[in-house]
């Protein structure tokens, strides 16, 4: 049933949503409506007639699934004892984030190419934001240069807005089209994402995306690779000589201050931590933060060292299963985001299990993409088909 050509289109039409009205939706509450009914809804709709690929995706990414099953149960659990006001809604955010990861291996339903094309037009309507962002920000608001750019929609915010415009230049770079004539519009959306970036001025987001350009060639192997990683270099060595002065201005911003109040709440509640949404407050250098500035202490704050035990044993096997395909085109685009995504973790993007927002981008979506590496194991050539169509 998930094959037909309409569950196609309205699968399709929910990923494309999910990856691009970030930016463009009016509200946060009409970009979770969309997800509702272009991603969630033909999840629940086509589980059942899917059901034997997610059999096979439960046989063989086991090592991913029994401890994500054991995080979500035991989240579950914390809700005993949390001081969120209400839990049930953090019950039903816990349900959009299973039933999200198990749209992927639906939508893909053994072809891996059905999700870099979605992922491809994605990178590039973020990039066309990106430029619109850049025009009204320095242009119609009439901000100086030196001034950190904000996105559009949900991106509003210089940091998050740095993280998911990075991530989205990291697919790009990866699944690169073949075709003359997307390579030339491929490279004008690379660009325009790294702009975007650079004036953000977001320093999490501008050192996760170089290094993990620079350590392309390591899963890659190939010269296009080597070409961006030197490229990333020359470029990186560039906007430092023109930021330093504004990057440096900033300092650490109490980053290790942070870190250190974090792991001092982490030993005060080791075992069972808050609890699922518990809102807190870490309070260093004589000032309260809305968070712990990393995921993982954040996840350790909320549900205790069993929590992080279980998200950093999800978080590696999902590398694991990544890297023993890494010859496949599809698996290197998924190294590429796991590796981003967790050097963006150390910073900020401190929310797991809140409703779909930026953040997600870095926890969730690289959770749901593994999810079809199965696949690409099971037909290595098909994604490489797709590379040369785009």
């Amino acid at each position: 049933m998930q094959e037909t050509r309409w569950a196609q289109a309205w699968m399709s039409i929910g990923l494309f949503w999910f990856l691009f009205a970030i930016a463009v939706a009016p509200t946060n509450k009409i970009y979770q409506q969309g997800l509702v009914a272009f991603l969630w809804l033909p999840a629940l709709v086509f589980s059942w007639s899917a059901r034997a690929r997610l059999a096979e995706l439960f046989h063989e990414q086991r090592w991913v699934y029994l401890p994500l099953l054991g995080l979500v149960t035991w989240a579950l659990i914390s809700l005993s004892w949390t001081s969120a006001p209400d839990i049930s809604r953090e019950a039903k955010r816990l349900l959009y984030i299973v039933v999200f990861l198990l749209f992927f291996p639906i939508f893909a339903n053994g072809r891996p190419e059905r999700v870099i094309r979605i992922m491809q037009w994605g990178g590039i309507g973020l990039a066309v934001t990106a430029v619109v962002a850049i025009v009204k920000f320095y242009g119609l608001d009439g901000n100086a240069l030196g001034e950190r750019l904000e996105g559009l929609g949900e991106l509003s915010h210089p940091i998050l807005g740095g993280y998911v415009i990075g991530l989205a230049a990291v697919w790009l770079a990866i699944w690169t089209p073949q075709t003359g004539r997307m390579q030339a519009v491929w490279v004008v959306a690379l660009g325009l994402l790294g702009v975007f970036v650079l004036l953000s001025q977001s320093r999490g987001a501008g050192l996760a995306l170089f290094l993990t350009l620079l350590a392309m060639p390591i899963w890659c192997g190939d010269r296009r690779s080597r070409v961006i990683a030197a490229a990333a270099l020359i470029i990186a060595m560039l906007a430092f000589l023109l930021f330093e002065p504004l990057v440096m201005a900033r300092g650490v911003s109490y980053r290790p201050q942070i870190l250190m109040a974090s792991l001092q709440m982490i030993a005060e509640h080791p075992w069972r931590g808050l609890g699922l949404g518990s809102d807190y407050r870490v309070f260093a250098s004589d000032q309260y933060f809305d968070h712990a500035h990393n995921l993982f202490t954040h996840v350790a704050i909320g549900l205790g060292l069993p929590g992080l035990l279980l998200w950093c044993t999800v978080w590696l096997a999902v590398l694991r299963e990544a890297w023993k395909v890494r010859e496949t085109f599809y698996a290197r685009g998924v190294i590429g985001v796991w590796l981003f995504s967790t050097l963006a973790m150390q910073f900020d993007a401190a929310s797991m299990a809140g409703s779909p927002r930026p953040e997600w981008f870095v926890s969730w979506l690289p959770i749901g993409l593994a999810s079809v590496l199965v696949w690409a194991r099971a037909n290595p050539g098909a994604c490489d088909k797709i590379s040369r169509s785009s």
